[in-house]
């Protein structure tokens, strides 16, 4: 009823109407179009993606759970080995730290059980084992880093093939080549670079927030260590 009154008082108002219906129902065509279909028209790269990126969250959250743990500071540690080695009682501070589940304590433990030699020998000791504290604490973090380089390179990579498989498709429609050709081959290749940056992103910031939370570690078994050091120099 709207539609024949606009044709009888407007002339070409009805023209316009459809017109606007066209592009409001194109509009809301493209904003259905989420990131899982996007993530389905992407090509088989999307799956190397999709284990690359539960790979890094799985890193991500199974080194943070470590360093967390290990940033712990036992409560009067320092003040129970220092009171068990003043009474001469080694075996009671070792059991001290076996019982504390820190990487300090392991250190600690090893210039206790050093006792009696140098303070150059019993510091390089202690150093070796914070070494492999360290290291044992590290483990992910090159996978972690390829993941943050690699990623967007394999998205760059969708990039190309996606593009190769479009200007193909042209070639071999010819004459009757038509720009659907052609936006298929740019649309997986589009899709794929944006999953392979925001898995790369994401690697990276990761990567980063893990290796400034274990700097605190380190930072926490240095000041063990000299505080150790200061208690048997005296």
């Amino acid at each position: 009823m709207t539609l024949s009154f606009l044709q009888i008082t407007m002339p070409g108002a009805a023209d316009t109407l459809a017109q606007v219906s066209e592009v409001t129902g194109e509009t809301a065509a493209d904003e259905g179009l989420s990131f899982l279909d996007m993530a389905v028209n992407g090509g088989w790269l999307m799956i190397p993606l999709l284990l690359l990126s539960l790979l890094a969250i799985y890193i991500f959250v199974e080194r943070l759970v470590v360093i967390r743990k290990a940033l712990k500071d036992a409560p009067y540690f320092m003040e129970r080995i220092r009171e068990y080695l003043a009474d001469g009682k080694t075996d009671a501070a070792i059991r001290v730290c076996k019982q504390t589940k820190s990487p300090y304590a392991a250190m600690i433990e090893k210039g206790i059980l050093r006792m009696g030699h140098s303070s150059a020998d019993i510091q390089a000791a202690i150093e070796n084992v914070g070494n492999l504290q360290v290291a044992n604490m590290e483990k992910g973090f090159t996978m972690m880093a390829t993941i943050s380089a690699g990623a967007p390179m394999i998205g760059f990579l969708g990039t190309v093939t996606g593009m190769i498989r479009a200007f193909y498709d042209m070639a071999q429609a010819g004459s009757s080549a038509d720009i659907t050709l052609l936006s298929a081959g740019i649309y997986q290749a589009l899709t794929t670079t944006v999953a392979g940056l925001i898995v790369g992103i994401f690697a990276m910031f990761a990567y980063n927030y893990l290796v400034a939370e274990l700097d605190k570690v380190v930072n926490q078994m240095e000041a063990k260590t000299m505080e150790f050091m200061d208690l048997i120099a005296k």
